[in-house]
């Protein structure tokens, strides 16, 4: 039982479908495991106890569903029917919306149990997760780090093993950079392959998926929320086979291009970070591809504010949302000083200049795509820097554009991948000598996850990692 919560998602289903542990025992372990270690983490804003086991309860060992009886914990910026909905901020009040977001319904169906929702930054702003609402949510890897943004609450949960895997969303790296803080697998699908559906049709920037410890888990799970719903303005196009079976085969000799040059220029990198790549590009040319630096033309001047003027109505969408449900107007006093700003940024820029940030970053997305097309990845760190103490990095600050060019300089290399919408993944290959995991990140090509996902399982099984488990995990 110590163990249980370490094992793939497959495995567990497997056991409760032969009636080795029941759907309860599994879901016992996880609230046990929460009770545990939460107080210490504070990895979730929610925790349905009661809903989990009447769930669990209801499952038996003829239960044909793919992951019957399997915990799961959602990021506290999507619906589940009659939990609550925060997105970090107090403006959202106690709203409990009466029905689930499409992926979750996907996941219900599929047997899975909804444990409860977890931690993020205030609006999902920063890849930290420190939430005035919440307070902070802490790497269990060391305590007084972060487990990174902004969904850190689920990074946290599963590198503690309280839940097997969580649900997480990226708009500019908010799966992979809490991932590579964490030491777990974490896939940024392509651009449309996840509905958003019933909240929005499509989105630029943002797609959801989950968190877990091996790359076969990742492609599983996503082959189950893949998908349109009707309605949808936009979809990728369907694989021409199972994610899940794409990833279980060698990739083959591929050609990678790597690169430590961030697209924010004069940022520095940490020479942990830089030695992980060139120990991947080593491993990778044992593995028989063919590796080359390459220098893409990402490093646009102003490539920050271009992306903030996309990313600030990304997010100004949900406080919009908060303040219809307060129903008023925001004052200063409702919001983190961050939050604040780019609200009032957001309210500034209206919409012809809106439109034109986001044709700017179309037309960068198109010479980055074209420019990286001969390689069937790009290799970069997944950190700038090594997760950064509490404290250092959040939205209660005097310096709102300066914490928010400082988050920049922590994570420059996730953003551009949901500019150009491509699938991108951090795998954590390498530890530092800090005993902090150490990821690195491939950008896979266009729609395209299935052989990102072969890469990187072949990568796992060269250097396994999903024994790793900080010491607060293994003691509790």
């Amino acid at each position: 039982m110590h163990d249980l919560l370490f094992r793939p998602v497959t495995e567990l289903a497997a056991l409760v479908r032969a009636g080795e542990i029941s759907a309860r025992e599994l879901m016992t372990a996880s609230l046990e495991r929460i009770d545990a270690l939460d107080g210490r983490v504070n990895a979730f804003t929610h925790v349905d106890a009661d809903g989990a086991l009447a769930a669990a309860d209801a499952i038996g060992a003829d239960d044909p569903r793919p992951f019957a009886g399997v915990p799961i914990a959602i990021k506290d910026n999507r619906p589940v029917a009659v939990m609550p909905l925060t997105c970090g901020a107090s403006l959202f009040g106690d709203l409990t919306p009466p029905f689930d977001a499409a992926f979750v319904r996907r996941l219900r169906e599929a047997g899975f149990v909804i444990v409860g929702k977890t931690a993020l930054p205030e609006y999902g702003i920063l890849p930290t997760t420190e939430s005035r609402r919440n307070g902070p949510t802490r790497n269990p890897w060391d305590l007084e780090r972060t487990p990174g943004g902004s969904s850190g609450g689920a990074a946290a949960a599963v590198a503690a093993g309280m839940v097997p895997i969580a649900h997480g969303n990226d708009g500019g790296g908010s799966i992979r950079i809490p991932s590579a803080c964490c030491g777990l697998v974490g896939l940024k699908p392509a651009r449309g392959r996840v509905s958003l559906a019933p909240i929005e049709g499509e989105s630029f920037l943002v797609c959801d998926g989950v968190l877990t410890r091996t790359v076969a888990e990742s492609a599983v799970v996503l082959d189950l929320l893949a998908g349109p719903e009707p309605g949808d303005a936009s979809w990728a196009p369907a694989p021409s086979e199972p994610f899940a079976q794409t990833a279980a085969r060698e990739p083959g000799p591929l050609r990678i291009g790597f690169c430590l040059r961030p697209p924010l220029t004069e940022t520095p990198i940490d020479p942990i970070a830089a030695q992980a790549v060139h120990d991947a590009v080593a491993l990778l040319q044992e593995l028989g591809h063919e590796v080359e630096e390459i220098d893409p033309p990402w490093a646009v001047p102003g490539l920050l504010d271009l992306f903030s003027a996309a990313f600030g109505p990304a997010v100004g969408s949900a406080m919009v949302f908060a303040a219809t449900v307060a129903g008023r107007e925001p004052t200063p006093e409702d919001m983190e000083p961050l939050s604040w700003m780019l609200w009032e940024r957001s309210g500034e820029l209206g919409a012809a200049r809106y439109l034109a940030a986001i044709a700017q970053l179309q037309a960068l997305a198109r010479t980055l795509v074209t420019a990286t097309a001969a390689y069937d990845a790009v290799l970069t760190p997944s950190l700038a820097q090594r997760p950064v103490p509490i404290g250092e990095v959040n939205g209660v600050t005097d310096d709102p554009a300066g914490t928010f060019r400082r988050s920049g300089e922590f994570t420059p290399f996730t953003a551009i991948a949901n500019v150009t919408g491509q699938p991108a993944i951090s795998v954590p290959l390498f530890h530092g000598d800090d005993g902090l995991p150490t990821g690195v990140h491939f950008i896979g090509r266009p729609a395209q996850e299935g052989p990102l996902l072969a890469l990187a399982a072949q990568l796992e099984a060269t250097r396994p990692w999903a024994d790793r488990r900080p010491q607060l995990a293994t003691a509790a």
